[in-house]
């Protein structure tokens, strides 16, 4: 079974000015972590590499420097299982739509996004949505969470979880 942590929306330094270390603590012993985009700024990519290897796209409020490292949308594979990751964009209502329409002709069982900062798990057409939320940020949310997707050969499933900075 591989273990992906999944963080978006961090938005460091404007929202924390460091990356918090109940975040480093929650991504121990995970075999990959996926980071949906508003990084902001990278200066906290290292700390994350010294815990497993990074997946990162970039969001709508990234810097320059970001949008020129890390692309709008990628598609890996674990296992079996073909995951598309990326920001999203515009209002809460109807994100869905609009980042299917990102992987448009690509045979996903996941997609991975941020945007909203609200914690989202969702079966909808046999792909499974999965928004980690915020862990640094509470609008349009009441808490900060990461998540965790877990795949086990043709499997994948979720868990977010709730974090206090």
């Amino acid at each position: 079974m591989v273990k992906i942590g999944v963080i978006s929306d961090t938005h460091l330094p404007s929202r924390f000015p460091y990356l918090p270390q109940v975040i480093i603590d929650k991504l121990q012993g995970v075999d990959l972590i996926i980071h949906a985009g508003d990084w902001e700024d990278t200066f906290f990519l290292p700390e994350l590499q010294r815990i497993a290897e990074v997946i990162g796209v970039h969001g709508n409020m990234d810097n320059f420097e970001v949008k020129r490292i890390l692309p709008a949308k990628k598609i890996i594979t674990i296992e079996s299982i073909k995951i598309g990751i990326t920001h999203g964009s515009g209002a809460p209502w109807g994100i869905k739509d609009r980042v299917r329409e990102v992987f448009e002709g690509e045979d996903l069982k996941v997609i991975v996004f941020g945007h909203t900062h609200k914690p989202m798990m969702e079966w909808e057409d046999n792909i499974f949505f999965f928004n980690p939320g915020s862990p640094t940020d509470k609008f349009f949310t009441d808490k900060n969470t990461i998540g965790y997707l877990y795949v086990d050969k043709d499997k994948v499933w979720g868990e977010i979880i709730p974090i206090e900075i």
